[in-house]
Order: structure tokens, then C-alpha cells, then sequence
């Protein structure tokens, strides 16, 4: 119970499926929601690029100004890094970790006010862009409600921007169980933060405009797969979660995925990684 170092060795890291045009996997991206970099870093969780290695590793809500990051980050030899941090100490802020080095990266959505709090960067590869992503959440009462509204209009705008030039991959966290399946207590949490019916609105509206939400794709019947449990009442024990951590990719490249694996054993933060599997 509350256990917070994995169990490396007993979790299976490999993939064997290919995709629609029945290729092997030849790139990895890993997201992870870590809960403060700092702490994550404590709780050995930097095995995970050693065990899952991924070509490429986006972190949310890393909690870390850039002149603050942990000492075993900085030694990191084999990844490029690139951070995003709030303009509020200790406060959201997204991290990437790359083998290879982009073409360009760029840092939030073209908003000044909502890319105050460091919450988006956004990679552009020769085939691809990779945004990652750090929803703002609606806050106990919904009282930030409004600004995550404003926020997926942003967003989506930003989005289709890149879209238009080359496919998008997207990953983070969306703040946002889709439906009802995501979700192991969907009657209870109809007006709470991450399900409301405007949340799972804006993630419907945002799917419409030509991307696919990859695991769901996958996976449309799988139930009881989440990514994020509270700390409260024992909660990932017994998994009570939601389903809040996405890769989501144009339509158009959705051929290419292998798969998107949930690493729920992987323990270290309120969330687990996941990881997809893609040949582009």
C-alpha cells in the first residue's frame, strides 16, 4: 500500500505488435505526468528511461524552474532537454527528453496569458510535430473552469496550425476522463473537475477536428485503465482511477501506431507513464 518504487524487473517493456501497414515499432515516446520533478527524481523513477527507453520522454507538471533541476537530470548524456517552466515557483511546468534533436522547438500556444503558467512544448521532427501538454485543470468547484475553456479554444487553434504543415502527435495530460469508461466512478463525479459535461465536451469537439485518441482506438471495450489515482482512501490499490493521460494523433498517421501501453506498475507519482509505439 502507498508503495512508491517500481518493480522494474518484473514489467515487460517490450512490444510486439505492428500497425496498420504491418510494420515494427521504430520510434518510443513515453509521457509521464510526474507530480514535481524533484521528488520524482527521489523516488528512483529515472530507472524508467533506463527499463522502458524511449527515444523520447515528455514530462507534465515538473514543479521545477530549469536553473532548479535535480542534479541527476543534468548528467542525463544521451537525451537533449528542453523545459518549460511557470512563471509561479512550484507550479505546473512540462519537460521533454529527446535522443534526437528537433528541427525546432517552440514553448506554449501563442497565448501570452494561458503560456504563463509553462504548460506546452512543442517539437517539430522531420515527419512530425510532438506537442506536449499540460491541461489546466478545473479546479475544486470548477472555479478555474472558465480559463480551461478558454484554454481549449487556444489549443485547438494552435493545434491545426501545426496540422496543416505536417501531422501532429500529442501527449499529456488532457485533465479530462473522455467517457464514461475512463472513468471507475462516473456517476459520483458529474460536476467534478476533469468530468463535467463541458470538459468531456471540449475533448469530443477537439477529436472531431480530424485527431484520434489512440488508445481508445486501440482498445474502444477495455475498461479499468487509468493513469491517474488519487492519494486518497487507497485509491490505486483498488484502482479507482481516471483516465486522464492521452496520446492523441491526426487521423491521417493513426495507420502508424503499434500500440499505446498504459505502464500502470510503474509507481512514482498520482499518475503512470504511458508509452507509444510508433513507426514513422
Amino acid at each position: 500500500m502507498n508503495s512508491t518504487v517500481s518493480k522494474w524487473d518484473k514489467i515487460n517493456f517490450a512490444c510486439t505488435k505492428k500497425n496498420g501497414e504491418g510494420q515494427k515499432a521504430n520510434l518510443k515516446i513515453s509521457c509521464w505526468n510526474v507530480g514535481g520533478l524533484k521528488s520524482w527524481v527521489k523516488k528512483e523513477c529515472l530507472k524508467f528511461l533506463e527499463y522502458e527507453d524511449p527515444d523520447i520522454l515528455c514530462m507534465q507538471e515538473t514543479k521545477c524552474n530549469e536553473e532548479k533541476l535535480p542534479e541527476e537530470i543534468k548528467e542525463l548524456k544521451e537525451y537533449k532537454q528542453y523545459w518549460c517552466s511557470s512563471k509561479k515557483e512550484g507550479y505546473a511546468g512540462v519537460g521533454l527528453l529527446t535522443k534526437k534533436e528537433p528541427l525546432k522547438v517552440t514553448y506554449g500556444i501563442n497565448d501570452p496569458e494561458l503560456d504563463e503558467d509553462g504548460r506546452c512544448i512543442t517539437a517539430e521532427f522531420d515527419e512530425y510535430y510532438l506537442v506536449c501538454v499540460y491541461v489546466p485543470n478545473a479546479g475544486r468547484k470548477l472555479v478555474t473552469l472558465p480559463k480551461r475553456l478558454d484554454w481549449n479554444v487556444a489549443f485547438k487553434d494552435y493545434v491545426q496550425s501545426l496540422d496543416e504543415e505536417k501531422p501532429v502527435i500529442i501527449c499529456g495530460d488532457m485533465n479530462v476522463a473522455h467517457n464514461e469508461i475512463d472513468i471507475a466512478r462516473p456517476s459520483t463525479n458529474t460536476k467534478s473537475a476533469g468530468f463535467t459535461i463541458e470538459e468531456r465536451e471540449g475533448m469530443t469537439d477537439f477529436l472531431q477536428d480530424g485527431y484520434i485518441d489512440t488508445f481508445r482506438k486501440l482498445y474502444p471495450d477495455k475498461a479499468d485503465m487509468y493513469t491517474y489515482w488519487t492519494y486518497m482512501a487507497n485509491a490505486r490499490a483498488k484502482n479507482i482511477g481516471w483516465r486522464l493521460d492521452y496520446f492523441i494523433v491526426s487521423e491521417r498517421i493513426m495507420n502508424k501506431v503499434c500500440d499505446n501501453v498504459i505502464r500502470s506498475e510503474v509507481l512514482g507519482s498520482d499518475h503512470c507513464p504511458l508509452t507509444l509505439f510508433i513507426n514513422m
